[in-house]
């Protein structure tokens, strides 16, 4: 599904522009997919997981952003529980289907296009809950940017909650037969991809920039700014069959076979705004 081409340094405009790409390409073999069940959901099921609506509580009446929502089912689910709701996206393509879902949903949100680093220029308003999640952080180079991003936008005594797969996960080849990369954030990984992990028959190719960041970068980010840690989880398997060479060990959950119970898949991390 992906082959290293390069490590090379990319210009900002280069990897933003590299992704929003590869994002816009992915929207309709994702929306079409079994993988994100648009069907279900759009007949009622959430698209959150235990995960983060354990970590979440009630939202109702909150005022919710919402960063990086892919085509904004979540968005979407935080409506349904009651949530005053924005998502926010790099892809067009991907807001153009979140609108359409919100127009199929009848349910009440705003969405934004825009790069993270660049929202506080596309965006106003202050927010009670700031929710991130699953394949996010890893597209941005800088957390202490993105950090600031989120101080921004949050209220004093607001909650910041970010699910996210594991950095142990990152550190394997693609087929976890052995330790490839870094845990630590040293180079970007620029690599090739052809299919996408909702449909790997997919035909899409395409290049793609990221940056594997470990757990205390994270969290030293987002202290940096004020923030502090209420919660802090971390999970030995994954909602979603995203990964290669995995085993359903019960429904909805995955693990790297050969390393079940082994290694964390998934953390999830709850902070407050002082």
């Amino acid at each position: 599904m992906k082959n290293i081409t390069n490590k090379d340094q990319q210009p900002e405009t280069d990897y933003i522009n590299i992704n929003r790409q590869l994002w816009d390409d992915k929207v309709d073999a994702h929306f079409n997919s079994d993988f994100y069940e648009v069907r279900q959901f759009i007949e009622g099921k959430t698209s959150l997981n235990e995960f983060e609506l354990d970590l979440l509580g009630d939202v109702a009446n909150l005022d919710a952003l919402h960063l990086q929502c892919h085509f904004g089912m979540d968005t979407l689910s935080l409506a349904r529980m009651g949530a005053n709701v924005t998502g926010m996206d790099l892809s067009p393509k991907a807001i153009e289907k979140a609108e359409v879902l919100k127009s199929i949903t009848q349910l009440p949100a705003h969405f934004v296009c825009s790069d993270v680093y660049s929202l506080p220029e596309n965006l106003k308003g202050k927010f009670d809950l700031i929710f991130t999640s699953y394949g996010t952080i890893g597209w941005l180079p800088d957390l202490d940017r993105w950090a600031a991003v989120v101080k921004h936008f949050l209220k004093k005594g607001g909650r910041f909650l970010i699910v996210e797969f594991h950095p142990v996960v990152w550190m394997f080849a693609n087929d976890f037969s052995k330790i490839e990369y870094s845990y630590f954030n040293r180079i970007p990984i620029v690599e090739t991809t052809t299919g996408t992990y909702a449909d790997r028959d997919a035909p899409i190719q395409g290049s793609s920039v990221s940056w594997n960041h470990d757990l205390s970068e994270v969290m030293t980010a987002l202290m940096n700014q004020g923030l502090s840690v209420t919660q802090f989880r971390e999970y030995e398997y994954s909602p979603y069959n995203c990964f290669e060479n995995t085993v359903e060990f019960e429904p909805g959950k995955f693990q790297i076979k050969g390393m079940e119970g082994l290694i964390p898949m998934v953390y999830g991390l709850l902070m407050v705004n002082h």
